[in-house]
């Protein structure tokens, strides 16, 4: 995967950038925390064909429109519906139907915000889309979150991977494990926030 990376961006430049981070979000196998520091990486070690404004911007673009792709299936099929095609055919995105499930639930506790700060999260920042959409959402609000999510999150790996240079493999490294810890302090919140909502319903 790495060589497949490494050719997609000295190939096609900003445009593979871009093309990288907008299949990214459809297929989370696809590591952001490898695209983009390497393209950050890339710009360092080659400035005359990368600048590194313009591989932020290219990973924004490739980002925010990933997001937007999984946004119109939640709206239009709707959860039941987007569950069963999970059932069928999610194993090829490494999707299930308990994931659509806990990021809606999840949206619902959040709003909207639920969307910026899942674009900060890996295995929730793809899947974020489809609540919103299920929500119905507005587009507008949407994209503007989904834009600053992007932002922060394409910003840091790029500055990362410009920063470390030739050793830009450590990003991957050092996100992997406090990924998964942000996503267990936030998958505790939810249980704590359901249980307490079942205690006032238990009162009432």
């Amino acid at each position: 995967m790495l060589e497949w990376i490494t050719n997609t961006i000295n190939n096609m430049g900003y445009w593979g950038i871009a093309l990288l981070m907008f299949v990214e979000n459809l297929f989370p196998p696809i590591p952001s925390e490898l695209i983009m520091p390497l393209a950050g990486f890339t710009a360092r070690a080659t400035p005359e064909k990368l600048n590194v404004m313009g591989v932020f911007f290219a990973g924004l673009l490739g980002s925010v429109l990933g997001a937007i792709v999984w946004y119109y299936p939640g709206k239009f099929l709707g959860e039941k519906r987007l569950q069963a095609w999970a059932v069928k055919y999610g194993k090829w995105l490494t999707i299930s139907s308990k994931d659509i499930t806990k990021a809606k639930r999840w949206f619902d506790q959040q709003g909207s915000k639920a969307v910026f700060i899942g674009r900060l999260v890996p295995g929730i920042r793809t899947l974020i889309s489809v609540p919103a959409g299920i929500s119905n959402m507005h587009l507008l609000p949407f994209l503007i979150y989904s834009t600053l999510g992007s932002a922060v999150w394409v910003g840091l790996l790029t500055y990362s991977g410009y920063v470390l240079g030739s050793q830009y493999k450590l990003v991957d490294e050092y996100l992997a494990p406090v990924s998964k810890i942000v996503l267990a302090v936030l998958i505790l919140a939810f249980v704590i926030w359901m249980m307490k909502r079942k205690r006032k319903n238990r009162r009432k």
